[in-house]
C-alpha cells in the first residue's frame, strides 16, 4: 500500500473561488432539481456498516449505496446522463450524436441518457472491458465501438472522432479545451452526496426509529452500535475512489461547499496499478500512472487524470493511498454476506473506498495521521454493484477472481 499525505491541502476555512466556480451551489441545485424529475429516481440508500466500525474502533461507518441508480447499477447514471441532457436541452436529440470513452459504467449511462432524451450514442469501449459490459451499453440502442489499447487511447479515439462527425463527447475527463462538459457531468454526482448528508441528518436511534424510503436502520441486534450513529449529522472521514478524479471532486467539492470548515478529511483510494492522483499529489501537479492498468478495479483503470477534477481534489484531499488487487475480493464478499452490517452488492471497483477504509484503520500510524479514531464517523461510497454479474458471480459465489 502506498500512502502520502497532501502537503498541498487547504486545510481549514470555507470552500475556495476557484473551486465553488467548478462546484458550486447554484449548480448543485439546478442539477438536483433535473435529475430528481427523471422517471424512476429516488434517493440510494444510506447503509450502517455497525460490525464493521465495531471491529476497526471507529464510531460509525456509512456506506452510500449506489449499485441500484436507475437500474444501471452505478453512480455514473447520475453524471453521464446529466450530461446528455445539458447538450440536448433546448434544441432536442434529433440530429444529435453524443459519444464518449468508457470503462463500462460511464457508457452506459451515456446510452441510457441519450435514449432517454432522444440522441444517437457511440460508445469507445478499451480491451479490458468484458463483453457483458459492452452488452449493457448495447442494450440501450447505443453503437460500441472497441479500441485496441487502454481507457486513455479510448478517450484519444473517441475526440478524434467526435471532431470529424460532429458529435459531442459527455465525459468527465478533462483535456485541453475540454471543460464545460467534464464540469456539468462532476455536478450531477453530487446528487448522491446531498442524499448521503440529507440521511445523516435523519439518522436518529434505533428505539426511536421511523424510516425513511431511502434509509436503512443499524442492525436491531448492535444496541451500542445504534446508539453510536445516533445523531451523526456529518461524517469526519470519507474515502473516495480516484479513477480520473471527477468523483472525487464531486464529493470533496460538494462536502466543502456544504460543510465549509467542518468538511471532512478526505482520502483517495486508488489500484496500485493506476495510481495517478496519487503521483500527482506527490508532484503537485497532475502526473499520469506509470503502472500497468491492469487491476480488477476496472472502473479505476486510468492513466491520465483529469486537470478540472484535480483543480478540486488537489486543494481538498487530505491524503492518498493505493489498494492491491488481492484484497478486493474479500470485501465484496463480506459485503454481500451482511458481515458489515447490512448486505449489499458492491462491485470491483464498488468496494475499493472500503478496502481503503480497512487498511487505514489497521494500520496504527496512518490511523493516527488522518485523526482517526473510536469517535470518527467514516463515510464510503460503494459506486458500483454486480455490473458484470458473471465477474461478480464468480467473485462472491465462487471464491475466485
Amino acid at each position: 500500500m502506498s500512502w502520502t499525505l497532501n502537503p498541498n491541502v487547504v486545510r481549514r476555512g470555507p470552500l475556495p473561488k476557484a473551486v465553488s466556480a467548478i462546484m458550486g451551489r447554484d449548480a448543485h441545485r439546478e442539477a438536483r432539481a433535473e435529475i430528481e424529475s427523471w422517471p424512476g429516481y429516488r434517493a440510494t440508500p444510506l447503509l450502517s456498516a455497525n460490525r464493521l466500525a465495531s471491529r476497526l474502533g471507529l464510531g460509525s461507518v456509512f456506506v452510500k449505496d449506489e449499485s441500484g441508480r436507475f437500474g444501471l447499477g452505478s453512480f455514473k447514471a447520475l453524471g453521464g446522463a446529466y450530461g446528455v441532457r445539458h447538450v440536448t436541452r433546448g434544441r432536442g436529440g434529433g440530429g444529435v450524436t453524443v459519444t464518449c470513452a468508457s470503462d463500462g459504467n460511464h457508457g452506459r449511462a451515456v446510452a441510457w441518457g441519450a435514449r432517454m432524451f432522444g440522441c444517437d450514442a457511440v460508445i469507445y469501449l478499451p480491451t479490458h472491458v468484458t463483453e457483458a459490459r459492452a452488452d449493457a451499453i448495447r442494450s440501450y440502442g447505443a453503437r460500441v465501438v472497441r479500441v485496441d489499447g487502454e481507457y486513455d487511447d479510448a478517450v484519444e479515439q473517441a475526440d478524434r472522432d467526435a471532431r470529424r462527425n460532429g458529435w459531442t463527447v459527455i465525459s468527465d475527463t478533462s483535456y485541453e479545451g475540454y471543460m464545460e462538459i467534464p464540469r456539468v457531468v462532476m455536478v450531477g454526482y453530487t446528487i448522491m452526496v446531498e442524499e448521503a448528508l440529507n440521511a445523516l441528518r435523519a439518522w436518529r436511534p434505533i428505539r426511536e426509529y421511523d424510516p425513511p424510503t431511502h434509509l436503512l436502520p443499524p442492525d436491531p441486534t448492535d444496541r451500542a452500535a445504534a446508539q453510536a450513529t445516533a445523531g451523526a449529522a456529518a461524517p469526519t472521514h470519507v474515502f473516495i475512489q480516484g479513477g480520473v478524479g471527477g468523483l472525487a471532486a464531486a464529493v470533496i467539492g460538494h462536502l466543502w461547499e456544504a460543510l465549509g470548515p467542518d468538511r471532512p478529511v478526505a482520502v483517495i483510494v486508488e489500484p496500485a496499478e493506476a495510481d495517478g492522483l496519487l503521483r500527482s499529489a506527490r508532484a503537485g501537479k497532475p502526473e499520469a500512472s506509470r503502472g500497468s492498468l491492469h487491476t480488477i478495479m476496472a472502473g479505476l483503470s486510468c492513466r491520465e487524470i483529469s486537470p478540472l477534477a484535480w483543480e478540486v481534489v488537489g486543494a481538498g484531499a487530505h491524503a492518498f493511498m493505493t489498494v492491491a488487487d488481492e484484497g478486493v475480493p474479500g470485501v465484496m464478499r463480506a459485503a454481500a454476506g451482511g458481515a458489515m452490517g447490512p448486505p449489499f452488492e458492491g462491485g470491483e471497483s464498488g468496494v475499493a473506498g472500503l478496502l481503503g477504509l480497512i487498511e487505514v484503520a489497521r494500520d496504527g500510524e496512518r490511523r493516527r495521521a488522518i485523526g482517526l479514531d473510536e469517535r470518527s464517523r467514516v463515510l464510503v461510497f460503494n459506486t458500483e454493484g454486480a455490473t458484470d454479474p458473471g465477474w461478480y458471480g464468480r467473485i462472491v459465489r465462487g471464491g475466485g477472481a
